[in-house]
């Protein structure tokens, strides 16, 4: 059945994007080492989109529901698992064929520990005895033991065995399961000696496999790997949320006993073990991926991290101080002379982290909100709140232990502020809060004022250092009060009044969007100007698409930066015909969300945490807002029109999704962006 409106696929959309990763990693101007990072980014990805998408879609095949683009889930499977299957192939190619021989060309070699001089040799059989034998478990396979758990993601090897004649009366087995430990222990071990030589702890293993199985002997171990389901239900009612820290636990334990949803193994591996493993895991034909040379080609980011080879990788980027938020400086003052717009990481996120210390050291504040979404393990933000709180400042943050993959670190930062005496709450039932706001209180001669930060990213200078994002400090007195509404909304569930200023998700940002998508339609009628610019991270809501080919059509030119899933298919005649969309893929990645309406010449610009998808605008606590200083815009249209003009990283879209490079000079944004950053006052 067709869609109603010409809408990509969700799933074949975000292959799209990650094929544009895989494209970096076979790009022979890309520097070497950063070739193989995009092919450990390309391959995380995959792992992900397994363990949430494919998993997912799995879950739904038995509703048999079709989705936006037509599709039922078992047909978006088979599509998915064709895309998937070609794009694996390509990895290991380029893996293969045109990495690893570059890597040799400069004196980095992946080797067998058989291939090694006498030293590595004694060196690999010297660390095996001491790191992994103590630590490998070979798990028999038989009638009297239940089939071992294969761990998510983990690296294992299954062997073929033969019994050696014995003179006891103990049980034998025929075949075993060993997990290669990952805590600890590299998958590429560098052996010293001459150059820089690698072998992967399987062939480790495999060499010694006498060591673990010795009264055994081994006709075949190949390497197997297990992507499971990683998703978990929580309560969606009141009393269940009173208990939301445990059921989160208690959902981050049980990801490891996920069903599975993919087997990579070696193509080796014997057709008898295979169907096994289908039977055991209960996989269907197109879950399997045999592979040629390393299975799990994530961690090949080891490799990018153990070599210090500074003339195989992008030149080191040092962000620039943002100018009023030295060690120093009143970053106070600093606010109140002026909004302040942060580009992260072409400005240092330092500035954000002042901001937040400053608060927490300051006598003369009195009280510190925030959010936070993803917390990095060593949060000097996180622990500037703590301090607030031990201050005797009045300190409420919202943790949101929901953030997929984050909420182990999330639940310990909860609960650290916790006994701190902050006030941390988890957000409201049922939605997860993914806006990024900070909002200070602070008494001064004049009363209480009131500073705010609202980003597009997360509290992360981790992150900082990789996701190109915006943030803005404003002491403008109408946004801080919506903020504190927001605030209210967050903590005491006390509903806003109508705000100006902030938009709001799940109440208000889904019909905003179609308003303002309509206004452009009306304008264009008039022959007022018209136009929207967006960029996000992904567009997939039906009903924005929808809204988006019915202002094309009346007039508008719309023009798309989506660095991943876009739904919307370009360039369609009578449904799309003035949409042009770009994905942008370059060494820092792209993040921010932007929008801007040209509102018959009287120009909007607004940032946001939210991308136009289903979960963001149904199911999140999203805020967006208008920029209003004139510098700010300037700076930002300034972003925008350079990532449009990119020729050398950014792919124009066709209809069906593909991206091709687009003629003309060489420009390239990020770089523009850097040499832009170094020309601001300092």
């Amino acid at each position: 059945m067709a869609p109603d409106v010409p809408f990509e696929n969700r799933e074949l959309a975000w292959l799209a994007f990650n094929n544009r990763v895989l494209e970096e990693a076979e790009d022979p101007a890309v520097p070497l080492l950063e070739r193989v990072k995009f092919l450990g980014i390309f391959s995380s990805n995959l792992d992900e989109f397994f363990m949430v998408r494919v998993a997912g879609l799995w879950r739904q095949v038995k509703s048999g529901s079709r989705g936006p683009d037509g599709r039922t889930p078992r047909e978006a499977l088979d599509a998915v698992s064709r895309r998937v299957h070609a794009l694996v192939a390509r990895q290991h190619r380029v893996f293969a064929k045109v990495l690893v021989p570059a890597l040799r060309e400069v004196g980095v070699r992946i080797v067998h520990p058989s291939r090694l001089d006498r030293h590595g040799r004694a060196y690999v059989s010297q660390w095996f005895a001491r790191e992994v034998l103590p630590v490998l478990t070979p798990m028999a396979i038989d009638p009297g033991h239940p089939f071992p758990h294969l761990t998510n993601r983990a690296i294992c090897l299954i062997a073929d065995l033969i019994p050696l004649e014995g003179g006891d009366a103990l049980p034998r087995a025929t075949r075993c399961v060993i997990h290669l430990p990952a805590a600890g222990l590299p998958r590429f071990l560098r052996v010293p000696g001459p150059g820089h030589r690698f072998v992967l702890l399987e062939d480790v293993v495999r060499a010694h496999l006498d060591q673990v199985l010795s009264n055994y002997e081994v006709r075949s171990a190949s390497v197997i790997r297990v992507t499971r389901d990683a998703e978990f239900d929580l309560p969606e009612d009141d009393a269940a949320a009173e208990d939301l820290l445990q059921q989160v636990q208690q959902g981050v334990r049980s990801r490891r006993l996920g069903d599975a949803v993919r087997l990579q193994y070696e193509a080796d591996l014997s057709p008898d073990l295979l169907e096994l493993l289908c039977h055991e895991l209960e996989l269907d034909p197109i879950d399997l991926y045999p592979t040629t040379g390393p299975t799990g080609l994530t961690d090949v980011m080891q490799l990018y991290g153990a070599l210090d080879l500074p003339e195989l990788r992008d030149p080191v980027h040092h962000p620039r101080p943002v100018p009023g938020f030295e060690p120093d400086a009143d970053v106070f003052a600093t606010i109140r002379a002026g909004d302040v717009l942060v580009h992260h990481p072409y400005q240092d996120f330092d500035a954000v982290t002042r901001f937040v210390e400053a608060a927490a050291d300051d006598a003369a504040v009195v009280a510190i909100k925030m959010t936070l979404y993803r917390v990095s393990n060593s949060s000097r933000i996180a622990e500037a709140l703590a301090r607030a709180a031990e201050n005797g400042k009045e300190v409420a943050v919202l943790v949101e232990l929901r953030a997929r993959f984050s909420e182990e670190g999330n639940i310990t930062w909860a609960r650290r502020l916790e006994d701190t005496g902050a006030h941390v709450v988890y957000g409201l039932t049922g939605l997860k809060t993914h806006c990024k706001a900070a909002l200070v209180v602070r008494r001064e001669h004049d009363g209480l004022r009131r500073y705010v930060h609202l980003g597009t990213g997360n509290y992360n200078h981790s992150t900082a250092r990789l996701y190109t994002d915006l943030g803005v400090f404003t002491a403008d007195p109408e946004l801080a009060q919506e903020l504190t509404h927001v605030f209210n909304l967050l903590t005491g569930y006390v509903r806003p009044p109508p705000l100006h200023l902030l938009v709001l998700a799940p109440t208000r940002l889904r019909a905003w969007i179609l308003e303002r998508v309509q206004r452009e339609a009306e304008h264009a009628r008039a022959g007022r100007p018209s136009g929207i610019l967006v960029k996000l991270n992904a567009l997939a809501d039906p009903e924005v698409v929808r809204a988006l080919y019915a202002a094309s059509e009346a007039g508008v030119p719309i023009r798309l930066i989506i660095r991943g899933i876009c739904c919307l298919r370009p360039g369609l005649p009578g449904w799309s015909s003035r949409i042009e969309a770009i994905r942008l893929v370059d060494r820092f990645l792209e993040h921010a969300r932007v929008i801007r309406f040209e509102n018959g010449g009287d120009r909007e610009l607004w940032l946001s945490s939210a991308d136009w998808m289903p979960r963001n605008l149904n199911g999140r606590i999203e805020v967006t807002w208008q920029v209003r200083d004139p510098l700010l815009v300037e700076r930002i249209d300034a972003m925008l029109e350079a990532q449009w003009a990119d020729t050398v990283k950014a792919r124009r879209l066709d209809s069906d999704g593909v991206g091709h490079r687009r003629p003309g000079p060489p420009r390239r944004a990020q770089t523009e962006l850097v040499e832009a950053t170094r020309r601001l006052p300092s």
